[in-house]
């Protein structure tokens, strides 16, 4: 399943046509490049991206171009070592705005640079790029920039490079969304990078404290990046281990009482009080409906999915939001580009949950599952999801208006019918270029169908 791959994209023109240089020797080339610098351009403020929400740039009916600029050789520095995740300057066009300087890297974690960078270790990445794209992450608060672009602090471009029907991601978030749960808003983008057609990309929401304050109306509150409330003993997670997974307030004297004292209560509860507490912190409606789309649509390599190592099992992917007057607490999913492929079959040997919703295996102990062999821990042995899995009934009943309502084929065919045709351009401009690793628009529009069967698959399950 897994292909060895040894070719190396070499770029062409670059950062040449930044400047509009045409012939010439390559003396003057080279100094061409010697000489550019990434400008430091002050904004006037009549700039759009500084007039306008971040609607507009996750408009769901328009598919729009960002181009990046940066010198040959911090290109060059970041291809030679994606994995690194080091950042470099450039510059961010768009919209006829340009904003300079920004700092861009590539981005991902294990499943991100499968069969993309020639290192030999696939659990251990490393090496050069390989593959044609790669997620990149451009970093708008720059050096201390204090503006926003479309009020956001980061832009997210997602490669997409194991979802081939280039829709995974953008539906899995529609889908939450869908049932009120917060997260991120998903749209695709074209991306160039130094003049040159790089691809078609799902541009993510960064979950950030811009992210918080579009979503909540009780602003400012701490978010936490995957650490979860209970250790697998069921004691709660240490406040320095919290203040660590922060990522907003980390440098205002951070105070994590309100998920701490969530976590105390539910660590020292008799199982028949765990619905009651759990409602004091959480919408419950809100988390059963999380956990619904999450389980439809096999989000597998989510929040349920506690991977075991030698140290001990922790979950993955997740974010928490702490609503700072409300004192409630809020699981935000992340990571949707793995989901959808289990729904038949096990299609990916590393993600798929054993447990269905709410059962348990091997006396909660830890387990191998799956061709390789990977240890788990079944979600319902902790205390929290535990106690999620108590409301039977309201599973049962936002499981059917799931169904019936956001998940239905008219309405899920016709997004898709919709987004499908918006990016076929794209995708016939990615074929055009014949790139190895590219699919054509005849293979795109096969994973297209194979989605639409796994999502009546899934429909039809009970």
């Amino acid at each position: 399943m897994i292909k060895t791959v040894k070719t190396l994209l070499v770029y062409g023109f670059g950062i040449l046509s930044i400047l509009s240089f045409k012939g010439g020797s390559d003396k003057e080339k080279e100094k061409i490049e010697e000489e550019f610098k990434v400008p430091i351009i002050k904004p006037n403020g009549s700039e759009q991206y500084l007039n306008s929400s971040s609607d507009f740039i996750f408009d769901q009916n328009e598919l729009r171009t960002f181009e990046l600029k940066l010198t040959e050789k911090d290109l060059e520095k970041i291809d030679n070592d994606p994995t690194a995740e080091q950042y470099v300057e450039g510059m961010l066009i768009f919209e006829g705005d340009t904003i300079s300087p920004v700092g861009i890297r590539y981005k991902g974690s294990v499943g991100a640079w499968v069969g993309c960078v020639d290192g030999p270790n696939l659990f251990e990445p490393s090496g050069k790029k390989t593959c044609t794209k790669l997620s990149i992450k451009v970093k708008i608060n720059w050096k201390g920039r204090d503006e926003r672009f479309y009020a956001v602090k980061k832009l997210q471009f997602h490669a997409q490079n194991l979802d081939k029907s280039h829709l995974r991601e953008r539906l899995g978030y529609w889908l939450f969304k869908s049932m009120g749960v917060e997260t991120s808003r998903s749209v695709h983008a074209r991306l160039v990078i130094n003049g040159e057609f790089s691809g078609l990309y799902a541009l993510t929401e960064q979950i950030d404290g811009a992210f918080t304050d579009y979503h909540f109306d009780d602003k400012d509150g701490n978010l936490y990046k995957e650490v979860w409330p209970l250790y697998m003993n069921g004691k709660p997670m240490s406040p320095q281990t919290l203040i660590s997974a922060l990522k907003t307030n980390e440098d205002e004297n951070p105070s994590t009482d309100i998920i701490s004292a969530f976590a105390d209560k539910i660590s020292n509860a008799e199982t028949v009080d765990l619905p009651n507490i759990i409602s004091e912190y959480m919408d419950i409606n809100k988390v059963i409906s999380l956990a619904v789309v999450d389980r439809t649509i096999r989000h597998d390599d989510g929040f349920l999915h506690w991977y075991c190592e030698e140290s001990g099992c922790a979950s993955h992917n997740f974010y928490w939001y702490e609503e700072p007057n409300n004192k409630k607490v809020n699981l935000i999913p992340w990571d949707l580009d793995n989901s959808f492929e289990n729904i038949i079959r096990n299609a990916n040997p590393v993600t798929p949950i054993a447990d269905e919703w709410g059962k348990m295996s091997n006396n909660c102990e830890p387990f191998p599952y799956e061709a390789f062999g990977l240890y788990q821990w079944s979600a319902s042995c902790d205390k929290l999801t535990g106690g999620w899995v108590m409301h039977k009934q309201l599973y049962s009943e936002l499981k059917e208006k799931f169904i019936q309502g956001p998940f239905a084929a008219s309405n899920v065919n016709a997004l898709l019918a919709t987004w499908s045709e918006q990016i076929r351009p794209v995708v016939k401009e990615a074929q055009d270029k014949n790139t190895w690793d590219q699919l054509s628009v005849q293979q795109w529009e096969s994973k297209l169908y194979e989605l639409v069967d796994q999502l009546e698959f899934a429909r039809n399950k009970n």
